[in-house]
């Protein structure tokens, strides 16, 4: 292969993965741009590696030039398990983990030298990840909500709260905290504001859902918007 090819295949596979990895980064996705760049400029590497090697040795061994690249595809699972999260009932980055391994997919695609297949799934995942998750968004929008509880600040009480909404069959998809430092409970524990998005799948009533978290020793409000 001449060092013009060869350079050709490197920078379209980072492009290709440049332009999924700019869509995880734009929603703030634990592997974005940089990772998705490396994933597809490694396996277009090992590709080509893997048919030079062939070249080398053709008509003196049986020698498979799959090899290298399904060790790539086998491979690319450890980082799609670092890239899953599970917390309680709730487990997130699997989108992620499968976006790396479909960027994997690419860069052997363009190692290969099958340009129209590679470009064709970057387009089809880019389209995926952008226009379904809007549509995700629009399509769960009223069963999303906000809870915003006002409690103690001691260990264990968020996991607790965490249980609580998992009985009821909600699912948490995002949380933040903020220590109040204005007050303190009686007892001279610390407070914390805790402000939840929670899926409400099952549609749960409100009022339920309050009562049931208001029981839960140390919270001193819930709302919910």
């Amino acid at each position: 292969m001449a060092d013009g090819e060869l350079f050709f295949r490197l920078v379209l596979a980072c492009v290709l993965g440049g332009v999924i990895g700019y869509e995880r980064q734009s929603r703030r996705k634990s592997a974005g741009l940089r990772t998705n760049m490396l994933v597809c400029l490694g396996s277009c590497l090992v590709m080509v590696l893997s048919q030079a090697l062939y070249r080398e040795v053709e008509g003196l061994t049986n020698a498979d030039p799959a090899r290298l690249a399904a060790q790539v595809v086998s491979g690319i699972g450890f980082l799609g398990a670092g890239a899953i999260m599970k917390e309680g009932l709730t487990v997130t980055g699997l989108t992620t983990a499968a976006c790396l391994w479909v960027v994997a997919g690419v860069g052997l695609a363009v190692g290969a030298g099958f340009y129209s297949g590679a470009l064709m799934a970057t387009a089809l995942v880019f389209v995926t990840l952008g226009s379904l998750s809007r549509l995700d968004e629009w399509v769960d929008h009223e069963k999303n909500f906000v809870l915003c509880i006002h409690t103690v600040d001691k260990p264990g009480q968020v996991m607790k709260i965490s249980s609580c909404l998992e009985d009821l069959q909600l699912r948490i998809r995002g949380v933040k905290l903020k220590a109040d430092e204005d007050e303190a409970d009686v007892s001279g524990e610390r407070l914390l504001y805790i402000n939840l998005e929670v899926y409400n799948k099952q549609g749960v009533k409100s009022v339920i859902i309050v009562d049931a978290v208001r029981q839960i020793d140390g919270v001193h409000s819930v709302d919910i918007s």
